[in-house]
Protein backbone atom coordinates (compact mmCIF):
# COMPACT_ATOMS: atom_id res chain seq x y z
CA UNK A 1 0.00 0.00 0.00
CA UNK A 2 2.52 2.20 -1.11
CA UNK A 3 0.34 4.77 -2.34
CA UNK A 4 -2.06 4.53 0.39
CA UNK A 5 -3.04 7.39 2.67
CA UNK A 6 -1.53 7.05 6.17
CA UNK A 7 -4.80 7.72 8.35
CA UNK A 8 -4.83 7.79 12.14
CA UNK A 9 -8.38 6.95 13.50
CA UNK A 10 -9.39 6.29 17.16
CA UNK A 11 -11.08 3.19 16.86
CA UNK A 12 -9.67 -0.13 17.64
CA UNK A 13 -11.71 -1.64 14.55
CA UNK A 14 -12.26 1.49 12.43
CA UNK A 15 -13.42 -1.27 9.77
CA UNK A 16 -16.19 -2.25 11.69
CA UNK A 17 -16.95 1.57 13.25
CA UNK A 18 -17.17 2.83 9.75
CA UNK A 19 -19.09 0.23 8.09
CA UNK A 20 -15.91 -0.39 6.15
CA UNK A 21 -12.75 1.45 5.13
CA UNK A 22 -12.39 3.14 1.58
CA UNK A 23 -10.04 2.40 -0.54
CA UNK A 24 -6.77 3.87 -0.88
CA UNK A 25 -6.80 4.28 3.50
CA UNK A 26 -4.34 2.56 5.26
CA UNK A 27 -5.05 3.03 9.16
CA UNK A 28 -2.85 3.17 12.49
CA UNK A 29 -4.78 3.55 15.95
CA UNK A 30 -3.78 6.02 18.06
CA UNK A 31 -6.07 7.41 20.68
CA UNK A 32 -3.59 9.36 23.04
CA UNK A 33 -1.45 6.59 24.24
CA UNK A 34 1.32 5.16 22.54
CA UNK A 35 2.01 6.50 19.26
CA UNK A 36 2.02 4.47 16.13
CA UNK A 37 5.71 4.59 14.28
CA UNK A 38 3.83 6.34 11.26
CA UNK A 39 4.30 9.87 13.01
CA UNK A 40 5.97 11.10 9.98
CA UNK A 41 4.32 10.14 7.39
CA UNK A 42 0.30 10.77 8.61
CA UNK A 43 -1.78 12.60 6.14
CA UNK A 44 -5.44 12.43 7.63
CA UNK A 45 -6.07 12.26 11.65
CA UNK A 46 -9.37 11.89 13.40
CA UNK A 47 -7.97 12.94 17.01
CA UNK A 48 -9.77 11.47 19.75
CA UNK A 49 -13.60 12.59 20.64
CA UNK A 50 -12.53 12.61 24.77
CA UNK A 51 -8.91 12.82 24.21
CA UNK A 52 -7.14 15.46 26.73
CA UNK A 53 -4.78 17.84 25.55
CA UNK A 54 -2.16 15.32 23.88
CA UNK A 55 -4.23 14.44 21.16
CA UNK A 56 -4.48 17.98 19.83
CA UNK A 57 -0.69 18.82 20.74
CA UNK A 58 0.71 16.16 18.96
CA UNK A 59 -0.60 17.77 15.44
CA UNK A 60 2.69 19.67 15.48
CA UNK A 61 5.01 16.90 15.43
CA UNK A 62 3.02 15.43 11.99
CA UNK A 63 5.48 16.94 9.07
CA UNK A 64 3.34 15.18 6.80
CA UNK A 65 -0.22 15.90 8.04
CA UNK A 66 -3.15 17.33 5.08
CA UNK A 67 -6.45 17.26 6.83
CA UNK A 68 -7.84 16.77 10.70
CA UNK A 69 -11.17 15.78 11.04
CA UNK A 70 -12.28 16.51 14.66
CA UNK A 71 -14.84 14.77 15.87
CA UNK A 72 -16.47 17.93 17.49
CA UNK A 73 -18.14 20.96 16.31
CA UNK A 74 -15.82 23.46 18.09
CA UNK A 75 -12.50 23.41 16.77
CA UNK A 76 -11.07 26.93 18.52
CA UNK A 77 -8.36 24.52 20.50
CA UNK A 78 -6.90 23.46 17.42
CA UNK A 79 -6.44 26.82 15.62
CA UNK A 80 -3.32 28.06 17.86
CA UNK A 81 -1.54 24.34 16.40
CA UNK A 82 -2.47 24.60 12.61
CA UNK A 83 0.48 24.33 10.45
CA UNK A 84 0.31 26.44 6.89
CA UNK A 85 -1.05 23.77 4.34
CA UNK A 86 -3.30 21.53 6.99
CA UNK A 87 -7.12 21.58 6.35
CA UNK A 88 -9.30 21.64 9.39
CA UNK A 89 -12.65 19.99 8.95
CA UNK A 90 -15.18 20.16 12.08
CA UNK A 91 -18.10 17.89 12.82
CA UNK A 92 -20.96 19.94 11.92
CA UNK A 93 -23.88 17.93 11.96
CA UNK A 94 -23.41 15.47 14.11
CA UNK A 95 -24.16 16.67 17.22
CA UNK A 96 -27.45 18.12 16.49
CA UNK A 97 -29.61 15.63 17.42
CA UNK A 98 -28.07 15.23 20.75
CA UNK A 99 -26.93 18.75 21.46
CA UNK A 100 -30.88 20.11 20.45
CA UNK A 101 -32.53 16.94 22.75
CA UNK A 102 -30.21 18.30 25.57
CA UNK A 103 -31.22 22.18 25.15
CA UNK A 104 -35.07 20.73 24.97
CA UNK A 105 -34.40 18.71 28.34
CA UNK A 106 -32.66 20.98 30.05
CA UNK A 107 -35.29 24.01 29.18
CA UNK A 108 -38.17 21.36 30.61
CA UNK A 109 -35.64 20.59 33.33
CA UNK A 110 -36.14 24.00 34.39
CA UNK A 111 -39.42 24.52 34.00
CA UNK A 112 -40.95 21.69 35.47
CA UNK A 113 -38.50 22.17 38.80
CA UNK A 114 -37.03 18.16 37.71
CA UNK A 115 -34.15 19.23 40.17
CA UNK A 116 -36.74 20.05 42.85
CA UNK A 117 -38.30 16.73 42.20
CA UNK A 118 -35.39 14.79 42.32
CA UNK A 119 -34.04 16.46 45.45
CA UNK A 120 -36.97 15.80 47.46
CA UNK A 121 -37.51 12.28 45.69
CA UNK A 122 -33.68 11.52 47.84
CA UNK A 123 -35.94 13.13 50.80
CA UNK A 124 -38.36 11.02 50.95
CA UNK A 125 -40.79 14.04 50.63
CA UNK A 126 -44.02 14.30 48.85
CA UNK A 127 -45.02 17.77 49.27
CA UNK A 128 -47.77 19.69 48.16
CA UNK A 129 -47.32 22.67 45.98
CA UNK A 130 -49.51 25.60 45.48
CA UNK A 131 -47.99 27.25 42.61
CA UNK A 132 -47.88 26.08 38.77
CA UNK A 133 -44.76 25.04 36.96
CA UNK A 134 -43.72 26.82 34.02
CA UNK A 135 -44.59 25.46 30.72
CA UNK A 136 -42.70 26.23 27.48
CA UNK A 137 -45.71 26.49 25.43
CA UNK A 138 -46.61 30.11 24.80
CA UNK A 139 -43.17 30.96 25.20
CA UNK A 140 -40.41 33.00 22.76
CA UNK A 141 -37.07 30.75 22.60
CA UNK A 142 -34.56 33.09 21.06
CA UNK A 143 -31.78 30.70 19.63
CA UNK A 144 -28.29 32.46 19.28
CA UNK A 145 -25.91 30.98 16.56
CA UNK A 146 -28.31 29.81 14.77
CA UNK A 147 -26.63 27.17 12.83
CA UNK A 148 -27.61 23.24 12.01
CA UNK A 149 -27.74 22.34 15.95
CA UNK A 150 -30.53 25.28 15.79
CA UNK A 151 -32.34 24.37 13.17
CA UNK A 152 -32.66 21.03 14.90
CA UNK A 153 -33.28 22.89 18.34
CA UNK A 154 -36.46 24.38 16.45
CA UNK A 155 -37.37 21.12 14.52
CA UNK A 156 -37.77 19.56 18.56
CA UNK A 157 -39.46 22.90 19.44
CA UNK A 158 -41.99 22.91 17.00
CA UNK A 159 -44.69 20.39 19.18
CA UNK A 160 -44.29 22.99 22.22
CA UNK A 161 -46.15 25.50 20.94
CA UNK A 162 -43.72 28.21 21.40
CA UNK A 163 -42.61 30.88 19.58
CA UNK A 164 -38.76 31.02 18.51
CA UNK A 165 -36.52 34.04 17.19
CA UNK A 166 -33.54 33.50 15.32
CA UNK A 167 -30.20 35.14 15.68
CA UNK A 168 -26.82 34.36 13.81
CA UNK A 169 -23.73 36.98 13.08
CA UNK A 170 -25.23 37.64 9.90
CA UNK A 171 -28.50 38.39 8.50
CA UNK A 172 -30.28 35.62 6.06
CA UNK A 173 -34.05 35.24 5.24
CA UNK A 174 -35.61 34.18 8.70
CA UNK A 175 -32.58 35.19 10.74
CA UNK A 176 -31.71 37.76 12.53
CA UNK A 177 -28.11 39.43 12.83
CA UNK A 178 -26.49 39.63 16.24
CA UNK A 179 -26.38 43.89 15.89
CA UNK A 180 -30.59 43.69 16.43
CA UNK A 181 -29.81 41.50 20.20
CA UNK A 182 -30.93 44.71 21.89
CA UNK A 183 -34.47 44.89 20.79
CA UNK A 184 -34.58 40.72 20.61
CA UNK A 185 -33.45 39.84 23.98
CA UNK A 186 -36.29 41.77 26.05
CA UNK A 187 -38.71 39.42 24.05
CA UNK A 188 -37.47 36.23 24.58
CA UNK A 189 -38.16 33.82 27.77
CA UNK A 190 -35.46 31.41 27.01
CA UNK A 191 -31.79 32.34 25.02
CA UNK A 192 -30.03 29.33 23.85
CA UNK A 193 -26.94 29.97 22.96
CA UNK A 194 -25.43 28.14 20.34
CA UNK A 195 -22.50 30.02 19.13
CA UNK A 196 -18.94 28.95 18.37
CA UNK A 197 -16.32 30.02 20.89
CA UNK A 198 -14.25 33.07 18.92
CA UNK A 199 -12.88 36.39 19.63
CA UNK A 200 -16.04 38.12 18.46
CA UNK A 201 -18.22 35.56 21.12
CA UNK A 202 -15.67 35.34 24.15
CA UNK A 203 -17.56 37.12 26.60
CA UNK A 204 -20.91 38.20 24.68
CA UNK A 205 -23.13 37.41 27.31
CA UNK A 206 -22.37 39.87 29.76
CA UNK A 207 -23.94 42.08 32.42
CA UNK A 208 -25.04 44.38 29.06
CA UNK A 209 -26.45 40.87 27.56
CA UNK A 210 -28.39 39.97 30.53
CA UNK A 211 -29.56 42.99 31.60
CA UNK A 212 -31.56 43.00 28.86
CA UNK A 213 -33.49 39.54 29.74
CA UNK A 214 -36.80 40.04 31.07
CA UNK A 215 -36.81 39.17 34.92
CA UNK A 216 -37.82 35.49 34.73
CA UNK A 217 -36.08 34.93 31.96
CA UNK A 218 -34.10 31.50 31.54
CA UNK A 219 -30.55 31.55 29.82
CA UNK A 220 -29.25 27.73 28.51
CA UNK A 221 -25.40 27.35 27.01
CA UNK A 222 -25.37 24.65 25.35
CA UNK A 223 -21.78 26.29 23.67
CA UNK A 224 -18.88 26.93 25.35
CA UNK A 225 -18.40 28.42 28.68
CA UNK A 226 -16.36 31.25 27.49
CA UNK A 227 -19.20 32.91 25.77
CA UNK A 228 -21.11 33.43 28.90
CA UNK A 229 -19.07 35.98 31.42
CA UNK A 230 -19.24 34.12 34.87
CA UNK A 231 -19.46 36.61 37.18
CA UNK A 232 -21.86 38.86 35.67
CA UNK A 233 -23.93 35.42 35.58
CA UNK A 234 -23.16 34.83 39.11
CA UNK A 235 -24.44 38.30 40.14
CA UNK A 236 -27.99 37.97 38.05
CA UNK A 237 -28.74 34.15 39.38
CA UNK A 238 -27.73 35.39 43.29
CA UNK A 239 -30.71 38.45 42.75
CA UNK A 240 -33.06 36.29 41.50
CA UNK A 241 -33.82 37.39 38.66
CA UNK A 242 -33.03 35.01 36.29
CA UNK A 243 -32.09 31.40 35.79
CA UNK A 244 -29.80 29.43 34.28
CA UNK A 245 -29.33 26.13 32.70
CA UNK A 246 -25.67 25.54 31.79
CA UNK A 247 -24.05 22.33 30.04
CA UNK A 248 -21.14 24.19 29.75
CA UNK A 249 -19.01 26.81 32.07
CA UNK A 250 -15.94 28.41 32.68
CA UNK A 251 -13.78 27.66 34.00
CA UNK A 252 -14.84 24.22 32.91
CA UNK A 253 -14.55 21.63 34.31
CA UNK A 254 -16.17 23.56 37.45
CA UNK A 255 -14.02 23.11 40.46
CA UNK A 256 -15.23 22.26 44.25
CA UNK A 257 -16.29 25.24 45.78
CA UNK A 258 -17.00 27.36 42.84
CA UNK A 259 -19.80 30.00 43.28
CA UNK A 260 -21.69 28.28 40.44
CA UNK A 261 -21.84 25.05 42.35
CA UNK A 262 -24.02 26.82 44.81
CA UNK A 263 -26.00 29.51 42.97
CA UNK A 264 -29.56 29.90 43.01
CA UNK A 265 -31.91 29.21 40.08
CA UNK A 266 -29.16 27.09 37.96
CA UNK A 267 -28.92 23.88 36.78
CA UNK A 268 -25.51 22.12 35.74
CA UNK A 269 -24.66 19.53 33.77
CA UNK A 270 -21.21 18.73 33.00
CA UNK A 271 -20.52 19.36 29.18
CA UNK A 272 -22.54 16.60 28.05
CA UNK A 273 -24.12 17.84 25.30
CA UNK A 274 -22.53 15.56 22.31
CA UNK A 275 -22.56 12.45 24.55
CA UNK A 276 -25.76 10.26 23.60
CA UNK A 277 -26.27 7.43 21.44
CA UNK A 278 -26.61 9.20 18.51
CA UNK A 279 -23.18 10.53 18.39
CA UNK A 280 -21.18 7.56 16.92
CA UNK A 281 -23.35 6.55 13.79
CA UNK A 282 -22.99 9.98 12.78
CA UNK A 283 -19.56 10.67 13.16
CA UNK A 284 -19.30 7.06 12.05
CA UNK A 285 -20.96 8.46 8.72
CA UNK A 286 -19.44 12.02 8.13
CA UNK A 287 -15.59 10.39 8.71
CA UNK A 288 -16.11 7.65 6.19
CA UNK A 289 -17.81 10.32 3.95
CA UNK A 290 -14.07 12.79 4.59
CA UNK A 291 -11.63 9.57 3.84
CA UNK A 292 -13.56 8.66 0.43
CA UNK A 293 -13.83 12.32 -0.66
CA UNK A 294 -9.84 12.89 0.20
CA UNK A 295 -8.67 9.46 -1.25
CA UNK A 296 -10.19 10.49 -4.68
CA UNK A 297 -9.45 14.19 -4.70
CA UNK A 298 -12.44 15.34 -4.01
CA UNK A 299 -13.39 18.41 -1.81
CA UNK A 300 -13.90 18.32 1.60
CA UNK A 301 -17.02 18.91 3.56
CA UNK A 302 -17.25 21.07 6.65
CA UNK A 303 -13.83 22.87 6.42
CA UNK A 304 -13.19 25.78 9.06
CA UNK A 305 -9.38 26.74 8.47
CA UNK A 306 -6.65 26.05 6.13
CA UNK A 307 -6.98 25.38 2.34
CA UNK A 308 -10.20 23.82 1.22
CA UNK A 309 -9.26 20.63 -0.64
Amino acid sequence: MADAVKTWLPWEDPDSFLGGLPAGIDVDFYEGGERPRSLESVEFYVPNYMGNSSVVDIIEEMPALKVIQTQTAGFENFLPHLADGVTLCNARGVHDASTAELAVGLILAMYRRLPRAVRNQERGLWPSYRELDDSLADRTVLILGYGSIGEALERRLAGFECDVIRVARRARDGVSPTTELPELLPKADVVVVLTPATDETRGMVDGNFLAQLKDGALLVNVARGVVVNTEALLAELGNGRISAALDVTDPEPLPAGHPLWSAPNVLINPHRGGASTAFAPRVARLVRAQLERYAAGEPLINVVAGPAR
